[in-house]
């Protein structure tokens, strides 16, 4: 099986494609820094020497650089059985106070990213009449939360866009599950005065999308929200 992963080189993104390198599943990966895919690429081939392994350097806020990194999937392999759209970037801030250009730059990253991605590769899945979409998204598409801000839009876009997807793709086979994580240890939280335990590990939320992906044919878990065990932060 072959598998496509956004922002693949920390957090959610690399632990994904560590859990699938694991499985046996070939990967094709993109980031925005091209030494840390190559990174990336070195330590999961330590995991699993028998998968094909890609990656591709690419801004997916860049409507053009996504577009690229599609073809390059497509080019890669014959078919792409898995689509990871984790690609995101957090601007913290309240409405009124954020920078201009913070809601303009994650919904590039956060929605138009997994938008233009999934209009290019999905119909390869349509045709084959299998497939499987995970959108990650975010505690923050299902509740506002003071200095969400922006971020918050966009992911509530983002799960948007997942239940469009499931009501359009459901009779072609295509399964489709948004991911809506709490906080989840990331460098991101790095230099913040709290105990890593207070948070959940990016392992949890990889296993939680192998679980989902065991599934039989007949079933789909469409939504699932993870938080941490003593509540939001």
């Amino acid at each position: 099986m072959n598998a496509i992963i956004t922002g693949a080189t920390k957090g959610i993104g690399w632990e994904v494609a560590k859990k699938f390198a694991e499985n046996n599943i070939n990967l094709v990966l993109c980031s925005r820094n091209i030494e840390e895919l190559n990174v990336v690429e070195e330590n999961l081939a330590k995991i699993n020497q028998n998968i094909k392994i890609y990656v591709f350097e690419s801004d997916l806020s860049e409507k053009q650089q996504t577009l690229a990194f599609a073809d390059f999937c497509l080019n890669s392999f014959d078919q792409i059985d898995i689509l990871v759209n984790n690609a995101g970037v957090f601007l913290p801030g309240i409405l009124m106070d954020e920078n201009n250009g913070a809601l303009e730059t994650m919904i590039d990253t956060n929605l138009y990213s997994a938008y233009h991605l999934s209009r290019k590769i999905v119909p390869t899945m349509i045709e084959r009449r299998s497939g499987f979409i995970i959108n990650i998204a975010s505690i923050a598409s299902i509740m506002a939360y003071p200095g969400g801000g922006s971020y918050t839009i966009s992911k509530f876009a983002l799960r948007g866009f997942s239940k469009v997807l499931r009501e359009e793709l459901k009779e072609y086979n295509i399964k489709v599950t948004t991911v809506m994580p709490g906080a989840t240890w990331s460098n991101t939280w790095a230099g913040v005065d709290l105990p890593k335990e207070r948070l959940m590990q990016a392992s949890d939320i990889a296993e939680s999308i192998w679980t989902v992906f065991k599934l039989s044919p007949s079933a789909v878990i469409e939504e699932i929200t993870i938080r941490p065990q003593l509540g939001d932060l």
